[in-house]
């Protein structure tokens, strides 16, 4: 049992740490953000999508985010918390008036836990859903930037099945001399070469249309008998329907936007019983790529504790020593290099040899290891 003067001092450490983790994890990962956002404007400025689009889709992506930078962040605020205190000789006060350093290991295992199920549940649950939903919103793709993207005397394929040219276009948005490729068939090779003297996009009906006056329309099948090759109609007037067309950037889930529940599913199917989804195809090729995802989803948050103890592992040595901050490197070194190994881990899970138990116990074995010789290395200390 803790008495009320270690209650006060571990929470007051815990609270320290805590602050400093939010303040990095949410700067940092805004500053990540806002880095991304910008890559990210392509969607208005070269794939057409509207800006309501780009905002949520880049919105949704920053607990994909907040998740990746956790465990170092989480291992960054606890080892600058304990330097803090050991150079403004904080823990020497605690170790003085008797708070025993084993029992501060312990709450700081328990505290860890809690940012461990945070990892879980952003990597699980949170992350999965909310970049699902982001890449659902570029399903939704409408043309009301298209008009934007037409450029003069420039090739236009932004989206699929579709090139188009402009030769010049007013202020009002009418253009001249419009040249369009589109494909019809995809299995066959069909297209239709499209030639007006003028263009305007018009609404109707929450559908896009571009209307075009003065030209002609020429199919082409190039499979096709002699006589059968091309045909050519003139027009007035004609409309191009712009919603058949889509955009060409992925709408199709990646296995990461994918719920933890979908990949478990396919984990645990039976070979002789076919896995259905929509959005995969649980086969010999893919489940490779599924238990990586699975495994970085549930197991590697496991590390988080591990880089609790090392960080711990500074109350060792007094500042006093002359080798402290070579010791403070040296953890530090450890600790990115763990990071290294988690990451490392996840090409061989799925290798099914000896590689895959190895880790799959490695980080179990390392803070078993870690937690003993720092119990130890605190009790030899304390006894003398």
């Amino acid at each position: 049992m803790m008495n009320f003067n270690e209650k006060i001092v571990f929470r007051k450490f815990l609270l320290d740490n805590t602050y400093f983790f939010l303040l990095c994890s949410l700067s940092l990962s805004l500053i990540v953000w806002i880095v991304q956002a910008v890559n990210f404007l392509d969607f208005i400025s070269e794939d057409g999508h509207s800006f309501d689009i780009y905002f949520y889709f880049t919105v949704l992506n920053f607990p994909k985010i907040f998740k990746n930078i956790l465990p170092i962040i989480f291992f960054i605020s606890l080892f600058y918390t304990i330097t803090k205190y050991e150079e403004n000789n904080e823990l020497k006060i605690f170790w003085i008036n008797g708070i025993n350093k084993v029992k501060l290991i312990n709450v700081l295992i328990k505290y860890t836990f809690l940012f461990f199920f945070l990892q879980i549940f952003l990597t699980t649950l949170l992350s999965p859903a909310l970049q699902g939903k982001a890449r659902s919103y570029l399903k939704e793709y409408n043309m009301d930037f298209f008009p934007s993207l037409l450029q003069e005397k420039k090739f236009i394929d932004t989206v699929s099945n579709l090139t188009i040219f402009v030769d010049s276009k007013d202020e009002n948005g009418n253009f001249n001399k419009i040249f369009l490729k589109d494909k019809l068939n995809s299995k066959i090779e069909k297209f239709q070469i499209i030639y007006a003297e003028k263009g305007t996009i018009q609404s109707e009906n929450n559908d896009k249309f571009l209307v075009l006056h003065n030209g002609e329309i020429i199919t082409i099948k190039p499979n096709a008998n002699v006589n059968e090759k091309s045909t050519k109609i003139s027009f007035e007037t004609t409309k191009l329907n712009l919603a058949k067309f889509s955009t060409k950037t992925t709408t199709f889930p990646k296995i990461q936007e994918l719920s933890t529940f979908i990949l478990a599913s396919c984990l645990n199917s039976n070979p002789e019983k076919k896995f259905k989804n929509k959005y995969l195809q649980c086969n010999e090729r893919t489940k490779p790529f599924v238990v990586q995802e699975f495994f970085k989803r549930i197991y590697l948050p496991i590390y988080i504790p591990l880089l609790m103890l090392i960080a711990c592992l500074q109350i060792t040595k007094s500042k006093d020593n002359f080798d402290y901050n070579r010791f403070k490197f040296i953890l530090f070194l450890y600790a990115v290099l763990i990071l290294s190994l988690s990451e490392i881990s996840i090409r061989y899970i799925a290798n099914k040899n000896i590689y895959e138990k190895i880790f799959l116990i490695l980080p179990i074995f390392l803070f078993l290891l870690n937690y003993l010789f720092l119990k130890k290395k605190l009790s030899v200390r304390l006894t003398n």
